[in-house]
């Protein structure tokens, strides 16, 4: 008997990134909300770019590709220009509400 060969779970949320652009952005909004970890949000950059392709989306955000990896990498430090430009070849937005509670 055949066993279904299993995929990551970050495989896996890049596939259901690839799949469903509005995900993506819920993904995004979620990550920004986690404000006691900032890596967070370098973490889901990173997946939905993976989703799109690193290749493209470092072209669409004028970036060398090797320069959005290491900014996007667990030791990242990317500066905000950058994070705005890769969110912005991502085709998303971040935005600035009123804290809660």
């Amino acid at each position: 008997m055949k066993h279904k060969a299993s995929i990551s779970q970050e495989d896996a949320i890049i596939r259901e990134l690839r799949e469903d652009p509005e995900y993506a952005a819920e993904y995004l909004r979620a990550a920004l909300e986690d404000s006691d970890e900032p890596r967070v949000l370098l973490i889901a950059l990173r997946h939905i770019a993976k989703a799109q392709g690193i290749a493209e989306v470092a072209k669409r955000a004028n970036i060398e590709r090797e320069s959005l990896y290491r900014a996007l990498s667990p030791k990242g430090n990317p500066r905000f220009s950058t994070i705005m430009a890769i969110t912005k070849a991502l085709g998303l937005s971040l935005t600035v509400e009123p804290a809660r509670g």
